[in-house]
């Protein structure tokens, strides 16, 4: 099962502060904790919202509209996040309990998800070979 730990925004990270040493050192001990484990997929902080573009569809089946960040409403924002390959969701919510407060100020907030599994979305027999091809195929370009 893969989950996603979604860092959410503050108002800090939405103007660009930087985290401290201490955090930045935390952090990758949490990290280093993840990939022991064998759990750990991808971890990324993102750029603030203001280097942020919004991509809408507001018409059905209409031409999509671009939209330049910044965007309000911190506390909706994602500062960054967490893939991990875990047993069960409840492996996911300790993991999840174990990260350091993401901002360091006591602001931090962290929202646990689950990714669906091709196999959760449909039966298709061909489909789901054609979704195993293409990320077969995304494994053998990162090798190269």
């Amino acid at each position: 099962m893969r989950f996603m730990m979604i860092v959410k925004a503050t108002t800090d990270s939405e103007a660009g502060a930087m985290p401290s040493r201490e955090l930045i050192d935390a952090m990758q001990k949490y990290n280093e904790e993840l990939v022991k484990a064998g759990v750990l997929l991808a971890a990324d902080g993102l750029q603030p919202s203001s280097s942020g573009i919004r991509i809408s569809y507001p018409e059905p089946g209409g031409k999509p509209k671009v939209i330049d960040g910044p965007f309000t409403e911190a506390k909706e924002m994602i500062a960054g996040y967490t893939l991990i390959e875990v047993r069960s969701r409840e492996e996911a919510i300790e993991w999840a309990l174990r990260m350091p407060d993401p901002h360091g100020f006591g602001q931090g907030e962290i929202e646990l998800r689950q990714v669906f599994e091709m196999e959760d979305l449909m039966d298709n027999p061909e489909t789901l070979a054609k979704e195993a091809a293409l990320r077969k195929q995304v494994e053998e370009q990162k090798k190269a």
